[in-house]
C-alpha cells in the first residue's frame, strides 16, 4: 500500500479467531443480482459512487455471515447493506463538522417509520428514500411477522446506535471506554444484521430463548468483537475527517494519554479476552440449548469470523477512498492469525458495562 499510512500502520496485530468462515455457494449469483438492483436504484450519484458501492463488498459480508440462508433472504440482506452503506457515507458518518445530531435523529426516526408504517411517507423523494420504500415493501412482503418485527427492532437498535455517535462527535466530547463499549454493537447494527440471519437461517427460537440475559449477553459480546475488528479495519479510512471519529483506538489514545500503537495493543488485548469469553459463555449454553438455538449460536461464530475475512479484502477498507481515486482491485490487508488469544486471563475485564457480560457465566 503506497499511500500515506495511517497511524496505527498498514500492518494489523495477527487475529485470534478460531472458527472457520464459509461463504454462500451461490454467492456469485447473487452479487450479479444485486449489483443489478444497485443499478437500477440510482442511490449513488455517478460511477465513481457506483464502484465505491461495489466496493463495499456487501455480498462478501451476507454470505459469509448467512453462508447456509435461504439464498431469496440473503439477496434482500444484500441490498439492504448496500443502502446502509450509502446512508452511512452521505449522512452518519460523513466526518464532517457540521453534520447535526436533531437533523441524524429526525432521520433516523423516518427511516423507522418507513420499515413499521407502510404508506407512511416519511422519506422525501430522493434515491435513498425511494430505494427504502423498496426494500421496506419488500421486506414486509418476504418476512413472517415474527422476522419483520426482529428486522424492525434491529433497525432500531442500528439507528439508535448511529444517532448516540453522531451526538457524541457534535457534543465533541471523548467518550468513556465504559459508554462507547456499552453503545458499539448499536452503532455497529449487531441486531439487526443477526434479525437477517434469523430470517434467513429460518431460525425459530421462542422469546425466552432469543431475550434471556445469557443469549442476550452472548449476542453482544459478539457484537463487540466484530466492532473492535471494525475499528482496526476502518482505521485508515476515517483519519482524514474534519471530526476525530469516536472508535475504541482514539478512546484509548484520549483517556490513557498513550501513542497509537499502545492503543492498538490494548484494543486486541481487550477484543481476545472478549472472544475468550463468546466461546466460553457459548459453550456454556450449547450445553442446554435446543436444536434451534444451536443454530442460533453457530450464527453467531459465523457472523464474528465472515466479518473478518470480509473486511480484510473489501476494498472499502483495504484500499480507502479517502487515499484513492477509484477501489483497487485485489487490495487486502494480508492479515495474518494467531493461535492463541494475546491475553489469555478469563477474569472480568475491568470495564463497568461489560461486568454483566461475564455474569452469566455463573448462571
Amino acid at each position: 500500500m503506497p499511500t500515506r499510512a495511517p497511524v496505527i500502520g498498514w500492518n494489523l496485530p495477527p487475529f485470534y479467531c478460531p472458527i472457520e468462515s464459509q461463504v454462500h455457494p451461490e454467492a456469485k449469483e447473487l452479487e450479479e443480482q444485486a449489483v443489478d438492483w444497485l443499478d437500477a436504484s440510482g442511490i449513488f450519484r455517478d460511477g465513481v459512487d457506483r464502484a465505491w458501492s461495489i466496493a463495499t463488498h456487501s455480498t462478501d459480508f451476507s454470505c459469509r455471515m448467512i453462508p447456509r440462508g435461504d439464498p431469496r433472504l440473503v439477496l434482500l440482506f444484500i441490498m439492504w447493506n448496500h443502502w446502509a452503506f450509502a446512508l452511512d457515507d452521505q449522512a452518519h458518518d460523513t466526518g464532517s463538522a457540521s453534520t447535526l445530531t436533531r437533523s441524524v435523529v429526525d432521520l433516523n426516526a423516518r427511516i423507522a417509520r418507513c420499515l413499521e408504517s407502510p404508506g407512511s411517507g416519511t422519506l422525501d423523494g430522493g434515491p435513498l428514500g425511494t430505494a427504502l420504500e423498496e426494500l421496506a415493501t419488500l421486506t414486509r412482503a418476504a418476512l413472517t411477522s415474527a422476522q419483520l418485527h426482529y428486522v424492525q427492532e434491529g433497525l432500531r437498535d442500528w439507528l439508535f446506535g448511529a444517532s448516540w455517535q453522531v451526538g457524541a462527535i457534535e457534543s465533541d466530547v471523548m467518550p468513556s471506554l465504559s459508554d462507547y463499549v456499552a453503545m458499539r454493537p448499536s452503532i455497529n447494527g449487531t441486531r439487526f444484521s443477526l434479525a437477517w440471519s434469523l430470517a434467513a437461517n429460518g431460525i425459530r427460537m421462542t422469546q425466552d430463548e432469543l431475550y434471556s440475559a445469557p443469549v442476550q449477553a452472548l449476542t453482544d459480546v459478539a457484537g463487540f468483537v466484530v466492532s473492535c475488528d471494525n475499528d482496526l479495519f476502518s482505521y485508515a479510512k476515517e483519519d482524514s475527517q474534519e471530526t476525530t471519529d469516536r472508535n475504541i483506538i482514539n478512546i484509548l489514545m484520549h483517556h490513557n494519554r498513550c501513542p497509537p500503537q499502545q492503543a492498538v495493543a490494548e484494543t486486541v488485548a481487550i477484543r481476545d479476552r472478549c472472544m475468550t469469553l463468546f466461546l466460553r459463555l457459548r459453550e456454556r449454553i450449547a450445553g442446554t440449548a435446543g436444536p434451534e438455538l444451536r443454530r442460533y449460536l453457530e450464527s453467531l461464530g459465523d457472523y464474528i469470523a465472515g466479518c473478518i475475512h470480509w473486511m480484510n479484502a473489501a476494498p472499502r477498507y483495504a484500499s480507502p477512498r479517502n487515499r484513492h481515486a477509484l477501489p483497487q482491485t485485489g487490495a487486502s490487508w494480508n492479515i495474518t492469525w494467531r493461535s492463541g488469544p494475546v491475553d489469555a486471563r478469563t477474569d472480568p475485564l475491568p470495564i463497568p458495562a461489560t461486568a454483566w457480560w461475564w455474569d452469566q457465566l455463573a448462571r
